[in-house]
């Protein structure tokens, strides 16, 4: 990220000239004839007017404070403070803050997890619609398309199952702003049903970083979503972040189908020229599959996930990619994520093509047993009672057994370990103290301390 790959989507453009030099031009304010983002009438109301008609969506908003706002907006928009709503357990931090802010009462869909790869697998739509049925009292359901591997869950029969049982979906489509704009691509979010979508123009598109799209279709949340998209961004917003927005839709209007084939096209080209590499390789769908415990229902195949055997580290070669000039998404302990987009170039696949020849199993080696943190939760307190609850500073290995007072996030993904309110065990410290030594930042952990409910 983020998707203009180093500004050459803006220099190797049709659809503007000088889109860089306007940019800098275009760092201005509200005056007369530029109109206002938290009121707009004039030509950002086109853009928008334009967004909501290439998403099919009821209404479109640009987001200049990320995906982030757009999650907290959905959040507060959808529910109002008490409401019982079903979360799913990999969802960005943003979402779980929005449930702390507004004093929810989350209960959480279990994510699958593949232990063969070592890769969480999202949802399965089947567990997903037996808990609507069986859970009471739900307001809604929170979830994300696709996942940061690129899996996307059954969204479609997730929410017709929504729909019948009168309660909103949420949707956390970061990564899928590129979806729907192409025979090649899964379909966006908005098309299979969310109430309200948020997207990072920023990951997948041509747009600056902190830019995102939020889309509302359910028309009973437009005036609570008018109110608070307005209430979580800056009231400066850039027209530098504005016009890349814009430039990022005129992209997905343009010819889009040919060049999200040929990007597809070169990852496949960049797995057979791997293919001698006998420890690692690039996964899919049809590869997930032949471990998964139930078969995962679409992929972005634009995504490069590289998968590495156990007793290797995926951490370690991401950090032996960095150090041979390739920067990388993410990593967990055995994949490494990269985003391409139609703006990277050949150069770039060469550099990883020739890292991934000269690695040895030894580069990347590990021989610490591989830990699964996922689903290793148990509630104690409400998260928002936790947030207000008086607090202490504890050494990680003496807090077995504490209440979380914050947050604790491997970053990235930003996929909580565990949320505040909830017990700390053994296997959270291990898993902490693992992910420490991995390099990985861990946001909650300060100097190997972590905030307890005292």
């Amino acid at each position: 990220m983020p998707g203009h790959k180093y500004g050459r989507a803006f220099k190797e453009n049709s659809l503007c000239d000088n889109i860089t030099k306007l940019m800098i031009k275009g760092d201005l304010t509200e005056v007369d004839g530029l109109d206002n983002l938290h009121d707009p009438s004039g030509v950002i109301k086109e853009a928008l007017d334009d967004l909501k008609n290439l998403y099919k969506s009821k209404k479109s908003y640009f987001l200049v404070n990320g995906s982030t706002s757009g999650n907290l907006a959905m959040i507060f928009a959808a529910f109002s403070e008490g409401d019982k709503v079903l979360i799913e357990r990999g969802c960005h931090r943003s979402i779980f803050n929005g449930i702390i802010l507004r004093k929810l009462r989350p209960v959480y869909l279990d994510y699958n997890y593949d232990s063969v790869l070592g890769l969480p697998i999202s949802n399965n739509s089947v567990d997903v619609i037996s808990r609507i049925e069986n859970e009471e009292d739900i307001k809604g359901i929170v979830l994300t398309y696709p996942n940061y591997y690129g899996i996307c869950c059954d969204l479609k029969a997730i929410s017709e199952k929504c729909k019948e049982k009168n309660i909103l979906l949420i949707v956390d489509s970061a990564h899928g702003a590129h979806f729907g704009f192409s025979g090649v691509l899964p379909q966006n979010a908005v098309s299979l049903g969310g109430d309200i979508v948020v997207e990072s123009a920023h990951k997948t598109l041509p747009s600056l970083t902190q830019t995102a799209y939020l889309h509302v279709m359910n028309e009973n949340l437009i005036d609570n979503t008018d109110f608070y998209v307005s209430a979580f961004s800056s009231t400066s917003p850039s027209y530098m972040f504005m016009m890349s927005l814009e430039y990022s839709k005129d992209f997905l209007k343009s010819e889009v189908e040919l060049k999200y084939k040929k990007l597809i096209h070169r990852i496949e080209k960049l797995k057979q020229e791997i293919s001698s590499c006998s420890f690692l390789r690039i996964i899919d769908k049809e590869y997930i599959n032949k471990s998964a415990d139930f078969p995962i229902f679409d992929y972005d195949n634009t995504r490069i996930v590289i998968n590495v055997d156990k007793g290797l580290s995926g951490h370690k070669l991401l950090k032996y990619l960095r150090e041979n000039s390739v920067q990388c998404e993410m990593s967990d302990e055995r994949n490494v994520v990269l985003i391409p987009t139609p703006f990277n170039i050949e150069e770039d696949y060469d550099k990883l093509i020739k890292a991934l020849k000269k690695c040895s199993e030894s580069d990347i080696s590990d021989k610490l047993k591989e830990i699964c943190y996922m689903n290793s939760y148990e509630k104690v307190i409400e998260p928002y009672e936790a947030s207000c609850a008086e607090k202490i500073l504890v050494n990680i290995e003496d807090c077995e057994g504490m209440t979380a007072g914050d947050n604790i996030v491997p970053y990235p993904p930003g996929i909580p370990l565990v949320v505040m309110g909830e017990k700390i065990t053994r296997n959270h410290i291990e898993t902490i103290k693992r992910l420490l030594s991995s390099g990985v930042d861990v946001l909650g952990v300060n100097e190997d301390k972590i905030k307890a409910v005292k």
